[in-house]
């Protein structure tokens, strides 16, 4: 699996400047890496209201359980809550978190 230098936050702001792509070779293999780590460790953002608010959630560890919702995590624009979710998933795998 791809390795991320946690030193490498000018990927981390590209994708900060930038959610919806197109990425840099490097940020690419980033992004993909922190797509596929496992279940138990994946935020994602839920939709709450069609377009206006998001809220940051976890996924469970077992399939059919119920998402760990972060009620105090809302968003009202789409791209901030992105990058909320790019931040938990880069900490989790690099043991950084970003600011």
């Amino acid at each position: 699996m791809y390795p991320i230098d946690p030193a490498r936050t000018d990927l981390a702001e590209e994708f900060r400047n930038n959610p919806d792509g197109p990425y840099s070779p490097e940020l690419a293999l980033v992004v993909n890496r922190l797509r596929v780590m496992p279940m138990a460790d994946r935020h994602i953002l839920v939709c709450t209201q069609r377009g206006r608010e998001w809220i940051l959630a976890k996924m469970p560890s077992e399939r059919g359980a119920a998402l760990e919702l972060f009620e105090d995590r809302v968003f009202s624009h789409y791209d901030e809550g992105i990058w909320e979710v790019f931040r938990m998933r880069w900490q989790t795998v690099t043991g950084r978190l970003l600011a």
